[in-house]
């Protein structure tokens, strides 16, 4: 089975101050050994590296390269898939959505991917299902 990996999840897991560390902590213990295929998107990796280096810093970065990304299989984003999040994006007329977040639910959709490990609750919102399972806190 696959799972796909949002930046939420990543970020909980390189800080361990976010309050939602521990849950994912423990969820990547068991998501690691098991026979799930871990996927993300290209997005995903830019929008957390930015989103590491300035709250955590450039070490932090270089951890989420050496630690995180070698176990993840990215979907790279082209031109057709940004189009279609762009034009979901708008069609959803949503300012707490992001291009990010739609980009990651063409993905899942074109893949059919219905595990998504996050503490995103637009994930849930959009018929998905979060691990840990409790995720949309």
């Amino acid at each position: 089975m696959t799972a796909f990996v949002d930046t939420s999840a990543l970020y909980a897991l390189l800080d361990g101050d976010d309050r939602f560390h521990a849950p994912a902590a423990a969820a990547w213990l068991e998501l690691l050994p098991s026979e799930d295929r871990l996927v993300t998107s290209s997005y995903v990796l830019v929008e957390t590296c930015a989103l590491v280096q300035r709250r955590l810093g450039i070490a932090a970065v270089r951890d989420f390269s050496d630690r995180l990304l070698p176990v993840l299989g990215t979907e790279w984003i082209g031109e057709a898939e940004h189009r279609t999040a762009q034009a979901a994006l708008l069609a959803s007329g949503r300012r707490d959505l992001s291009l990010v977040d739609c980009v990651s639910f063409h993905v899942m959709r074109k893949a059919r991917i219905r595990r998504v490990f996050t503490f995103d609750p637009h994930f849930a919102e959009q018929g998905f299902e979060p691990i840990p399972a409790s995720s949309n806190s």
